[in-house]
């Protein structure tokens, strides 16, 4: 009976964490998703490429505050508990996400509209870098030994959601909306939602259990976590961390988020298709998420990354180039999903992977701090890099790119050892 009560408040936890990290993550790709719409607001041009631009390198610096955030954060939910981290990440979300939605454009206050926009994202930025550390630390330790690789892909199915209902939202929005009411004003209303949105995860967040293994490290470590224990005694450890995610984050930016601008800037679909094709491919790609999680339950995590590794550097240059002169909607669907299966292999497992390289004491910081500062460096800066190369003449540069860096990152999954044997999680 014990052992039923305790599955069923294992699950309530995990099921209460994930909805929390699908309202963030809707906060922060609703940007993404809209940019498209509000980047005349902020940034008058007569070039759309330029508008776009300003607005992806504002994206990108949003992601400098990651590694900030991931600091910060990350030693606070090793020191003050799981629970208290992701309560604080949504706190600082919701506050970007109002900001962003009652800016005034740059016709009512000037220069100060990207400026404030520019902070939002960068509060966002530090919520993110947060957040990630504090879900993928709690959901991991939550998830128990034998469905650990499931349970903890939820992360990147309430990542994938939110970043679909973002989508979602926008073609409600294109269909029930004038295109002239969407671009002066329409686009403001996701970030209204997702900031009421916000305030509800505030409390559920403050409902949820902690974890036994934060509980154990609390009572027994004598190390506190901070940025120079992290280096001093796990150097090995959050190297690996910062080079096994630096191909997987790109080509997940590469694949997802920058598709949608890809499919309408060099494809030549509408705005509506590209949105469309980008949504229904990362439907059925949220869905292989725990399929994949659970099989590296079965089989261990190395088998699923070296899988990306090796089919991303084989594919994705062809994919892309296929891309660029493809005019059916459905071809276009079956390659950027095929894109996203290949990509799956990374991000269902990488969240376990990461906290089963460290101690419970440091865990928090361990997973957020160098995975920030790799997807700061590579994930934030794919859609200015994969512009500029366009901006040049050079668009397949990017392509090269992509699957360089994922090479990078295969020649360490074939290198380190398989984390579902060497986990440093304890809990049972």
């Amino acid at each position: 009976m014990q052992d039923a009560l305790d599955r069923r408040q294992r699950i309530k936890s995990i099921i209460g964490g994930s909805a929390g990290n699908l309202v963030e993550w809707y906060d922060w790709y609703a940007y993404s998703a809209f940019t498209l719409y509000f980047a005349p607001a902020f940034f008058p041009s007569d070039d759309p490429t330029a508008q776009l631009l300003s607005a992806a390198a504002i994206f990108a610096v949003g992601f400098i505050m990651r590694p900030i955030g991931a600091w910060v954060m990350g030693i606070y939910a090793d020191r003050k508990g799981r629970k208290a981290g992701l309560t604080f990440s949504v706190t600082l979300m919701c506050a970007g996400s109002l900001m962003i939605a009652v800016t005034p454009g740059y016709d009512q206050i000037g220069i100060f509209a990207p400026a404030i926009l520019l902070t939002a994202r960068l509060l966002q930025g530090l919520s993110v870098g947060g957040e990630y550390g504090a879900s993928a630390t709690y959901l991991s330790e939550m998830a128990g030994k034998q469905n650990r690789g499931f349970f903890s892909s939820f992360q990147y199915v309430t990542l994938i959601s939110g970043q679909l209902i973002a989508l979602c939202v926008l073609l409600l929005l294109q269909a029930i909306m004038p295109v002239h009411d969407l671009e002066s004003w329409g686009w403001r209303i996701p970030f209204a939602a997702g900031g009421v949105l916000a305030i509800v995860v505030f409390y559920i967040r403050r409902g949820l259990s902690e974890t036994n293994s934060f509980v154990a490290a609390k009572r027994d470590s004598t190390v506190k976590s901070s940025g120079w224990a992290l280096f001093r005694y796990h150097p090995k450890q959050a190297m690996t961390v910062v080079l096994l995610t630096a191909g997987g984050t790109l080509a997940f930016y590469a694949y997802s988020t920058y598709m949608q601008k890809f499919l309408v800037n060099t494809s030549g679909f509408s705005r509506e298709s590209a949105t469309a094709i980008t949504a229904a491919a990362l439907f059925i790609y949220m869905l292989l998420q725990p399929v994949a999680g659970a099989l590296s339950d079965r089989i261990g995590r190395k088998p699923l990354m070296v899988g990306f590794g090796v089919l991303g550097v084989a594919f994705t240059f062809l994919i892309f180039r296929t891309l660029e002169t493809t005019s059916s909607s459905f071809a276009a669907f079956l390659l950027v999903l095929g894109a996203l299966v290949i990509v799956t292999g990374y991000t269902a497992i990488n969240a376990v992977v990461k906290a089963e390289l460290f101690p419970a004491h440091i865990r928090a910081l361990g997973v957020a701090l160098p995975y920030a500062l790799a997807n700061t460096i590579f994930g934030g800066t794919a859609e200015y890099v994969a512009l500029w190369f366009k901006g040049q003449g050079m668009e397949r540069g990017f392509y090269i790119y992509v699957t360089a860096m994922i090479g990078v990152s295969l020649i360490v999954y074939l290198r380190m050892p398989d984390t579902r044997k060497t986990s440093l999680i304890t809990e049972d």
